[in-house]
């Protein structure tokens, strides 16, 4: 490991000078710093994280709170994951994943240990047990989802609302009166997930508003647990011409139920989905879809939170506007449908 006494050395410069670089505590000139810098590059220097926090009283590190659940799908929650690690390198901090299902106990240990310079949540619940702490620690943070009471948070998410709204008239303006909503597992809706709830919220909302008839089933992704609830669905709504999706595993079993059952897409059915745009257009037809921006959620929840550890910045609640982009998946209800 190369320390700071040899980066000094090669440099020619005293320990301190190198220290006030790292810092910024004090004006250095151009030259001397640029002649630091260069050195730090050349030997590969990297300061102590310990001493660093130490001195500065800082770590640096960003604590991204992203419980990995079964009932979640997951690739989704690591493209956020991986995009925050990489906006945070942009700005300086490494990110520390806790993956566990831990809740209050989790912003507690991180508070306390003084682990982390601020937090990221994620899987935002509409009441989330989490949030007092939080609140009552005053440590920077952002979540990535909206509670149902987000006065003083930050909170980054995509508009699930209008998401919702946005499927219901797509189908309508289609001529589709009767649809179905394959939700996602029933211990999301459980927990009262806030993307999960407003999604069916904002689409209840509107169907209501264009007089469409919505009947809401939650599902396991598997093809075991779609085949039920498919077969559920048509004996209760035998003249259903329109589903929305909001469950990426449980996508291509419908698909393929669908085919089997001799219903074609988007002849007989359309199908609309709230899903990642890569899922959109990876499957056996290219789904219409309400994007879900994760890249995007995770750089805009980065920037705001680098902000706030700054002091440049209160709570605010920031939204991204949905869009639906209609492909393959979804035409003109049936005649009669």
């Amino acid at each position: 490991m190369v320390t700071l006494a040899e980066v000094a050395q090669h440099a020619g410069v005293s320990a301190s000078t190198v220290s006030y670089v790292l810092s910024g505590k004090r004006t250095i000139s151009a030259v001397t710093k640029q002649r630091v810098e260069r050195s730090i590059q050349e030997l590969g220097y990297h300061p102590n994280a310990g001493a660093r926090a130490l001195a500065s009283s800082r770590s640096n590190i960003i604590a991204l709170m992203m419980p990995l659940r079964t009932d979640m799908y997951v690739p989704v929650m690591m493209e956020i994951a991986i995009a925050v690690a990489t906006h945070a390198r942009e700005h300086g901090f490494d990110v520390l994943m806790l993956t566990g299902e831990e809740g209050p106990a989790a912003v507690q240990r991180v508070v306390g240990s003084g682990l982390a310079d601020a937090i990221i949540l994620m899987d935002v619940e509409l009441d989330d047990a989490r949030l007092p702490l939080l609140r009552a620690s005053g440590r920077p943070a952002v979540l990535i989802g909206l509670p149902a009471e987000p006065g003083g948070l930050t909170c980054v998410d995509l508009d699930f609302a209008e998401a919702g709204a946005l499927c219901a008239t797509h189908l309508a303006e289609l001529g589709h009166r009767d649809i179905v909503v394959i939700g996602e597992a029933p211990a999301v809706y459980e927990r009262k997930t806030g993307f999960a709830e407003r999604t069916i919220e904002g689409l209840r909302g509107r169907a209501q508003e264009l007089g469409l008839r919505v009947l809401h089933r939650p599902c396991e992704g598997s093809y075991a647990a779609v085949a039920g609830a498919l077969g559920q669905v048509f004996t209760e709504r035998p003249g259903v011409t329109g589903f929305v999706v909001q469950n990426e595993q449980a996508l291509e079993p419908l698909l393929s139920l669908l085919r089997q059952d001799r219903r074609a897409i988007p002849e007989d059915i359309s199908v609309v989905a709230v899903c990642p745009e890569q899922v959109a257009l990876q499957g056996s037809i290219r789904l219409t879809s309400v994007t879900i921006p994760a890249r995007e959620m995770a750089r805009q929840a980065v920037e705001r939170l680098v902000a706030k550890i700054a002091g440049e910045s209160q709570g605010e609640v920031f939204l991204l506007e949905p869009e639906l982009v209609a492909r393959a998946s979804s035409g003109p209800a049936p005649a009669g449908g």
